[in-house]
């Protein structure tokens, strides 16, 4: 994965480190590589030592558990520009418990974990602001739960497609059938029948491996509570940031 140094560029698009102080973000910046995030790029593995972190400036990274050891895994949460990846570092751990996988391509700014535990200290903005993203983290985390087992797959499936569209900022991502499945933890002839009828209702349009939100206002009506509480604790999360 190629990279560039960030020390010239602009802000950061990335919601958390645009809002810290000028001095805080400059004395990061040096450490900060920008790198791209292809399709489909592996950024950490479960059980493996994390060598760096990733601030998402556009794109999304899902994050994965696997299943009986077999490649892949059910999502269990999602990472944009409003986030991090790499919490277990932030919370002193130093291996990934999750797949961190590129679902929609963009590019991050990447530090090392060394210098990301010897320049983040407790008195640091920064180390408030993840405090409060690890919280809309584990929002996320425990409403996609009770969401999978309560839900039906259309309102399921509305979920995640909204969510993808807030962090991915954009109408149009990769996306199949079988990823789908897996991400949800549902059979792919499920996940086909879901996707039809929001489609036969014009909310989207998909082919050729890629998805289109033509409607977000109707998936927003079709969607379960689930959706809005996280959205609720994000919104929290970014109305402190400038």
């Amino acid at each position: 994965m190629s990279r560039s140094d960030a020390s010239n560029s602009a802000p950061s698009t990335n919601y958390l480190l645009s809002a810290l102080p000028s001095r805080e973000y400059n004395h990061l910046l040096p450490h900060l590589d920008r790198v791209p995030l292809p399709f489909k790029a592996v950024l950490h593995e479960p059980g493996q030592l994390i060598s760096h972190l990733y601030f998402p400036t556009s794109g999304m990274l899902s994050l994965l558990r696997g299943r009986d050891g077999r490649e892949g895994g059910m999502e269990v949460g999602v990472v944009g520009r409003e986030g991090m990846t790499g919490l277990p570092v932030f919370l002193g751990w130093d291996t990934a418990i999750t797949r961190s996988i590129v679902q929609v391509p963009g590019e991050a700014l990447r530090i090392s974990a060394d210098k990301f535990r010897l320049l983040v200290g407790r008195d640091s903005v920064l180390h408030e602001l993840l405090l409060r993203y690890v919280h809309v983290f584990l929002t996320q985390l425990a409403q996609a739960v009770a969401c999978n087992s309560l839900h039906s797959v259309e309102k399921r499936l509305c979920r995640w497609l909204l969510t993808v569209h807030d962090r991915a900022g954009c109408d149009r991502f990769p996306l199949t059938h079988a990823f789908l499945a897996a991400m949800l933890g549902v059979r792919r002839a499920s996940v086909s029948e879901a996707a039809r009828r929001l489609r036969q209702a014009g909310l989207v349009r998909y082919g050729g491996g890629q998805l289109t939100v033509l409607d977000r206002r109707g998936l927003e009506r079709t969607v379960c509570d689930c959706y809005r509480l996280i959205k609720t604790e994000l919104n929290r999360l970014l109305s402190g940031i400038p």
